[in-house]
């Protein structure tokens, strides 16, 4: 055989090895496309469709039969309701994920340091299994104004009454012809030193009375002494009916408790607390006219707590629940990126001399930059899709003041506005808000892989 024989015969093989890859190549294709293909169908049909109808959609009117061009953008920035929603929009874009990044770095940071580590992070983390649905059914029973329903002001309440106290009659009133009652809400009368005074009330049920009330009867009787002003507050009714008005009966109880006070030339000069049976009484006074008057403090309002959901803190309300649901979230991101950190340069810090604050602002956080980028933007995203709490908490009074874009969307097309043409094109206007922080995102995650 000779040597171009051999060549050939070795060259032919080659020559012929292109066209099989190449046709196991196209095979290896069609069999992957023949696998994504549902999965492109899939995102074809929920993601890409929908938005390409909505923007089409959102250049026709309301009945979407006839073109309006870019009227339902213009539209869309002259709606009040509309501008109040990209504005709490905003406050919840600015606010939120920075309150959770800086919330999640520091639990981060601080559950390296506990012992039981896994389950303090397993406690935080718990809220992400509950539905928005649910958390705000949860936030929304937590507001409640009523401190008998609402956790929050019954705190709120009972921190305020330990230190400030409340009234114990709020909804008694002084008889009609027998006392005057001046702008503020006390009650006054006149009486001269030497004096014993009635101040009948009304307004107070039986069983609303402090145990310790007993009948006024016997105080009522009592007489004053010289430089001496008596009285006796009483709850001017009879058990079970009968008695005279403005006369202290057998039966009628006093009010313990109340405050009295004597003014002379509009100086207070004097004041008691009722005992018991209602009396009180004034020592030491110098003879002429008096004022006796029972102070408004005595019949104010019980304090209700905070109105959590009044248009003026049903915003950071809401943010605050989903504070709650979310921390846990940036709390076990931010640590695993903590977890990944060089530990030598740490411990070269504190070799060096640096406290514990040191380290935490000029290594910690500068390692952990990328994962506190990524973890603000990814929360970034989500508070601009935010519904369901701000549907559920806030209550339907406010609903306008607490509105974002994603519920203002909801409302404006199928929650009463019926005008799907101004619902998508706030729909695109949202889309068009998400889409930098996506972008933004995904190029992060490819530096990252790199």
């Amino acid at each position: 055989m000779t040597a171009t024989t051999l060549e050939k015969r070795q060259a032919g093989p080659r020559a012929a090895g292109p066209a099989p890859v190449r046709r196991g190549r196209r095979r290896g294709r069609l069999i992957a496309l023949l696998f994504v293909f549902p999965a492109l169908l899939l995102l074809g049909a929920l993601v890409v469709y929908p938005v390409l109808f909505s923007v089409g959609r959102s250049f026709f009117d309301a009945s979407g039969t006839r073109f309006v061009g870019g009227d339902n953008y213009a539209e869309m920035f002259r709606d009040p309701a509309t501008l109040k929603a990209i504005r709490n929009t905003t406050i919840w874009v600015v606010v939120a994920p920075a309150l959770l990044t800086g919330l999640g770095l520091i639990l981060a940071v601080l559950v390296e340091k506990v012992r039981w580590a896994t389950a303090f992070k397993l406690l935080l983390f718990m809220p992400m299994a509950v539905s928005f649905l649910a958390a705000g059914i949860i936030f929304r029973l937590a507001y409640d104004e009523d401190p008998d329903k609402g956790v929050l002001n019954a705190a709120v309440v009972s921190v305020h009454d330990a230190f400030k106290g409340t009234s114990t009659y709020p909804t008694a009133r002084g008889r009609t012809g027998l006392l005057t009652q001046d702008r503020d809400g006390s009650y006054r009368t006149t009486a001269s030193a030497g004096d014993s005074v009635t101040l009948p009330m009304v307004g107070v049920l039986p069983g609303d009375l402090p145990r310790d009330a007993s009948p006024a009867r016997t105080a009522a009787a009592r007489k004053a002494g010289p430089g001496e002003l008596r009285g006796v507050v009483y709850l001017d009714f009879t058990p079970g009916g009968g008695g005279e008005q403005g006369k202290v009966d057998p039966k009628e109880s006093g009010l313990p408790g109340m405050k009295v006070e004597a003014e002379r030339d509009g100086k207070t000069v004097a004041s008691a607390t009722t005992a018991a049976d209602g009396s009180f009484r004034f020592a030491g006074l110098t003879a002429g006219p008096y004022t006796v008057k029972l102070p408004e403090s005595n019949f104010a309002p019980p304090y209700q707590g905070v109105s959590w959901l009044g248009p003026a803190l049903v915003t950071p309300a809401i943010i605050g629940a989903y504070l709650w649901i979310w921390t846990g979230f940036a709390m076990v991101l931010i640590g695993a990126g903590l977890s990944a950190l060089p530990r030598d340069a740490l411990e070269a810090a504190r070799m060096d001399g640096a406290n514990e604050w040191q380290i935490f602002r000029r290594i910690t956080v500068p390692l952990l930059a990328p994962v506190l980028t990524v973890v603000f933007v990814t929360l970034v995203i989500n508070v601009m899709k935010v519904f369901d709490l701000v549907y559920i908490i806030a209550p339907g009074p406010v609903q306008e003041d607490a509105t974002v874009l994603a519920t203002q969307m909801w409302l404006v097309s199928f929650g009463g506005g019926n005008d799907q043409g101004l619902g998508s094109a706030l729909g695109v206007l949202l889309l068009l808000l998400v889409i930098p922080a996506m972008v933004f995102n995904v190029r992060r995650f490819r530096n990252s892989q790199r």
